[in-house]
């Protein structure tokens, strides 16, 4: 069995369907995966894309259901500790026709789900390293900034972070079932009083009504700050277009020579309070029809579709968020009943976090942006969400202090959700590696058990190595691309050792593409192809098979495989037709998926010859 145990030892069969359901809904975190994603899905396909970011959501949620179909009923074939790499070559082997092509679709299978399993982790080190950091501009504001956090702090943060996960892995640990969920119930409920907040705080505040903002040191304030105008920015002299001349409509937030904020006055001289518009939050520019989206005017867009292009944009970005369900099949073991409850698992825990948990806190924090917190300050922050989070704070309870401690809390149940969640994550992925070890597809060593630990110590300490790098690259060149900062931005960071390297002019950091970005469509594009071919090896089991059923062996698996492959073209075809969407970062992840399919190809080949393994399933010789 292919991905059935990362331990020597069988373990014994305690689960019953809240323990499965519990362990999926680990990986799909919503608490966690709430403040990861949403600068991101704000900044990709700006200035318009955000508009439809719940409507993508739900397409992405619609996409994983249809797979989520597709795993069950695999897993009521095959009840066994497995998952796709361990379903594809029992598909194959039970025709008798295809039988011969078990061993090609098992390592295709197995070889493009670690650019799932593999990037996947680094992914979590980059983006807790984000969130470290912007918790510590929060504790340390004058030596850290929580808007852009220090790159030196979050390089030695992705080690030790990554190594420390692995240690946790390579010991093992017991009683990780009622641990998450004990996450599970916290995380949900931090997120769901945010979510009551957020959405009471809109319909408390009408148009012109006072309320919190943001100053330009990141603190909740009542007030307007007044601006100044951008000295780095320029034009061309209309009189002399030799000439370059001071851009008038350049501002930047005014401030002290401390650095402290300068307010707007009134007409007697008090501080300007700032009044919320819901108004003229969708533009369109007439000369290009190019629109632009900074918060919405009413709950009826938050949830309309806007635009097929930009609920694709959201969803291929959001696929990030929704995928795990699918890893409670390699729990076969572990469950009392797996052929009923693993199927019912994977359903439910794709439906509590996708269609309640994420439909609900996505729908808040879209309602709750206004003038006073835009769109565009989201795609431009370490932590968009922890910013909603004070200001919400700071109005329920009175002062910017206690919205930073309401922020804190809430910070503080997610970083603990992360590290559940890179655990989880790293051991689903040292599982597989360990399982094509075990088979001889890739090294043996992969498939060796710590003789005392009975973990797959080689591939978890090679995964943490992995893990590390991508996230090192993952935060080094996040504030570039899209999300390159202003020259003033970067020239008010504070002047120390923290911020003496990883730090990039405007004009420079517009250039390279988005790092974090990049990563993150690695993994979800190796995630597309794991789903698509999912969904293909739940059609060739089923068919011609006494328990087949059309709309859950043919229709439903079908609308996933084509759903997943269009999500992917999409990422081929819409830089070069939606504007605002770069090309550099789809195209630099697509180009990586590519060298990864034409080495895995090469390998399998050599390693084929090398082992004296047929690469086709020969015909048993007739008796």
């Amino acid at each position: 069995m292919a991905e059935s145990t990362s331990g020597g030892t069988p373990s014994r069969a305690t689960l019953g369907l809240t323990g499965l359901t519990s362990n999926a809904m680990a990986l799909i975190a919503p608490g966690a995966f709430l403040w990861l994603t949403y600068a991101m899905q704000s900044l990709y396909g700006a200035p318009s894309a955000g508009m439809s970011m719940w409507f993508g959501i739900m397409l992405a949620v619609a996409l994983c259901l249809a797979t989520a179909v597709a795993y069950a009923e695999l897993s009521k074939l095959y009840p066994g500790a497995g998952s796709s790499y361990f379903f594809a070559e029992q598909a194959f082997l039970s025709k008798k026709q295809a039988f011969r092509w078990a061993r090609v679709m098992k390592f295709v299978v197995g070889w493009a789900s670690h650019l799932y399993y593999w990037v996947y982790p680094g992914v979590m080190v980059g983006v807790t390293a984000l969130i470290a950091g912007y918790m510590l501009g929060q504790v340390f504001p004058s030596t850290f900034s929580s808007t852009i956090p220090s790159p030196l702090f979050m390089i030695g943060f992705c080690v030790v972070f990554s190594l420390g996960v692995a240690y946790i892995a390579f010991r093992g640990v017991g009683g990780t079932t009622g641990v998450n969920a004990v996450i599970n119930v916290i995380q949900i409920t931090a997120l769901v009083v945010f979510s009551i907040l957020a959405i009471t705080h809109r319909v408390n505040h009408r148009e012109g009504s006072p309320v919190w903002t943001m100053d330009s040191t990141g603190t909740p304030t009542q007030y307007v700050q007044d601006v100044t105008l951008d000295t780095s920015k320029t034009i061309a002299d209309p009189k002399d277009a030799t000439k370059q001349i001071q851009d008038p409509a350049a501002t930047v937030p005014a401030v002290d020579k401390d650095g402290n904020p300068v307010w707007a006055k009134e007409a007697d001289g008090s501080p300007k309070l700032f009044r919320v518009s819901y108004e003229n939050g969708i533009t369109t520019d007439p000369a290009t029809g190019k629109e632009t989206f900074l918060y919405h005017g009413s709950a009826k867009s938050v949830v309309a579709p806007h635009g097929m292009s930009y609920i694709f944009i959201q969803a291929c970005v959001a696929i990030l968020i929704l995928v795990g369900f699918e890893s409670v099949t390699a729990m076969g073991e572990e469950a009392r009943n797996a052929k009923r409850d693993i199927p019912i698992a994977v359903i439910l825990s794709l439906v509590i976090q996708g269609c309640f948990c994420y439909a609900l806190e996505y729908f808040a924090a879209n309602y709750y942006i206004g003038s006073h917190y835009t769109d565009a300050q989201a795609g431009g922050s370490a932590a968009p969400i922890g910013d909603m989070m004070q200001l919400v704070g700071a109005w329920a309870f009175g002062s910017a202090r206690a919205g930073w401690w309401f922020m804190m809390i809430q910070a503080t149940t997610v970083f603990l959700a992360l590290i559940g969640t890179t655990l989880s994550c790293m051991s689903t992925a040292a599982r597989v590696t360990y399982a094509m070890g075990r088979d001889d597809e890739v090294p043996s060593h992969f498939g060796l058990l710590h003789g005392k630990r009975n973990t797959p110590h080689t591939a978890i300490w090679t995964l943490a190595v992995i893990s590390a790098l991508i996230g090192i690259f993952a935060i080094i060149f996040n504030f570039c691309g899209p999300a390159a900062q202003s020259d003033a931005t970067i020239a008010g960071l504070p002047k120390n050792l923290w911020y003496s390297f990883g730090l990039f002019s405007n004009a420079t950091a517009s250039k390279i593409p988005q790092s974090l970005l990049v990563v993150t469509l690695v993994s979800n594009f190796g995630t597309f192809l794991l789903y698509m071919m999912s969904c293909w090896i739940a059609i060739v089991a089923f068919h011609e098979h006494q328990l087949h059923n059309f709309i859950k062996h043919k229709a439903i698996p079908l609308f996933g495989l084509l759903a997943n492959l269009a999500c992917m073209l999409f990422y081929v075809i819409g830089p070069l037709r939606v504007p605002g969407m770069s090309p550099k970062e789809p195209f630099f992840a697509l180009g990586v998926c590519a060298l990864w399919g034409l080495y895995g190809g090469i390998y399998f080949i050599t390693r084929s010859k090398k082992t004296g393994k047929p690469v086709i399933i020969p015909v048993p010789a007739a008796v």
